[in-house]
């Protein structure tokens, strides 16, 4: 079963995750998401199988976290998957995706959960 990656590659934690994964041996996808933006459809999606609330997804040390306020506010699933959408650099990664399930593999040892 193919693994997909959704990483930035110039990330410590996304170079990691994606060098064990090639170690590995395993067909996988890498998706840079800033090259290919995550749908809003996808993006729920992945959501959904890490059985999460959209904000968990949240990068809390980001400029345009602190910017948006978002720490004062409660934001729906949909708000938060369009203000990641909007602002690549809210969306925590890397996120692993295989079959019917998903994980933030931050840190890298959480891929072990996926492999």
């Amino acid at each position: 079963m193919k693994i997909t990656i959704y990483q930035k590659p110039t990330c410590t934690t996304c170079r990691q995750v994606f060098n064990a994964l090639k170690e590995s041996g395993v067909e996988m996808e890498a998706v840079n998401y800033y090259i290919e933006p995550i749908s809003a459809a996808k993006l729920k999606e992945l959501i959904k199988k890490m059985g999460i609330k959209a904000s968990e997804l949240f990068r809390k040390k980001e400029e345009i976290y602190k910017k948006l306020k978002l720490s004062e506010k409660e934001v729906s699933d949909d708000e938060a998957i369009t203000l990641m959408i909007k602002h690549p650099d809210l969306l925590q990664r890397p996120i692993v995706e295989k079959g019917s399930k998903a994980i933030l593999a931050r840190p890298a040892e959480r891929l072990k959960e996926i492999l």
